[in-house]
């Protein structure tokens, strides 16, 4: 494969994201002591930090990887949706899929990290189904002109709402436009129809109530196939951690084993997958390509601490390293 035109291409490439935003808070600190209250660390911070998260994050990925990413989400007003719109402009990222309502709180999810390793995690969010459906609806696909592909991003935050999906999706193939889906548990059954559904060993599991041993490549195949075909789908894009991606599709099953990497952080590694996945779909390459690539980018990402985008010239140099052409 040609990485070095391909990487070239992602530079034409306009991409839409239509899921959950939210805020990565990050407190950095040293741990010296246990609490005298609790057998619990104490946690002496020296830093805090916010970044962009979610949906966005997926658009950091996209944007690190030379595309032009739109992000569709709706976040809440007040401090936080001040602070998001803010850590939006200093990206560099348009906001003009952002709807922003008093409806509900813009999720922030505040990391605690010492030792190079978290700590606790505190979430701070409102999940419930949005309340603006067609407002959403209309700005979304007021969006869709001249897009090549669209992710659809959930976190089961509420944006991706069954009408959502079904509509983006229908809309997407009446236009010639992929899609990629990246699923929690609860719509899992409502992607129908889309390009390129891209669960992980549990979503699998959990969505189809089923439970298979993950180091059997011959039960994965059988899985994904009648996923496959219960969402009418083109491919299956599972991902199975320090296992690895398959990719069963109409281009053939592949199971593709994770690159040797020195594993530090998996936060924010599907949020990559799925971006690399994305510019490939969009250009056009065999499935099977897409997982290889994927599978490396997913690994380069976990070498370090806390929700990172993709860096492109790591990607290519790594690509052209490991992956036989």
């Amino acid at each position: 494969m040609d990485f070095k035109s391909l990487f070239q291409g992602f530079n034409n490439k306009k991409v839409l994201i239509v899921g959950d935003a939210m805020i990565d808070a990050y407190m950095w600190g040293e741990v010296n002591r246990v609490s005298p209250e609790a057998p619990v660390p104490v946690v002496e911070v020296k830093k805090h930090e916010n970044r962009l998260g979610g949906a966005a994050n997926v658009a950091l990925n996209l944007k690190a990887l030379g595309a032009t990413p739109i992000l569709c989400s709706v976040v809440g007003t007040g401090n936080r949706g001040i602070l998001f719109e803010k850590l939006m402009q200093e990206a560099e990222l348009s906001t003009a899929g952002i709807l922003f309502t008093n409806k509900r709180k813009t999720t922030i999810k505040t990391r605690v990290i010492a030792e190079n390793k978290h700590q606790l995690r505190i979430d701070e969010e409102e999940s419930f189904p949005i309340l603006q459906s067609k407002e959403f609806l209309n700005l979304t696909k007021n969006l869709m002109n001249n897009i090549d592909v669209i992710i659809l991003q959930d976190y089961n935050k509420g944006v991706l709402t069954t009408k959502v999906i079904e509509e983006v999706i229908a809309t997407a193939n009446q236009k010639g436009i992929p899609t990629i889906v990246d699923p929690k548990k609860q719509n899992f059954n409502s992607y129908k129809n889309c390009t390129i559904f891209k669960p992980n060993l549990a979503e699998i599991k959990a969505g189809m109530n089923i439970e298979f041993d993950a180091d059997n490549v011959t039960k994965i195949e059988k899985a994904s196939t009648k996923l496959r075909t219960q969402l009418s789908a083109k491919g299956i894009l599972l991902t199975l951690s320090e296992r690895g991606i398959c990719i069963n599709s109409t281009d053939g099953f592949k199971h593709t084993p994770a690159f040797k990497r020195n594993i530090i952080d998996v936060s924010g590694a599907g949020d990559t997958v799925i971006s690399v996945a994305s510019l490939c779909l969009a250009s056009d390459i065999k499935h099977t390509d897409l997982s290889v690539l994927s599978t490396l980018a997913g690994g380069i990402v976990c070498e370090e601490v806390g929700v990172v985008p993709i860096n492109k010239e790591k990607l290519l140099e790594e690509a052209l390293k490991h992956i036989n052409e």
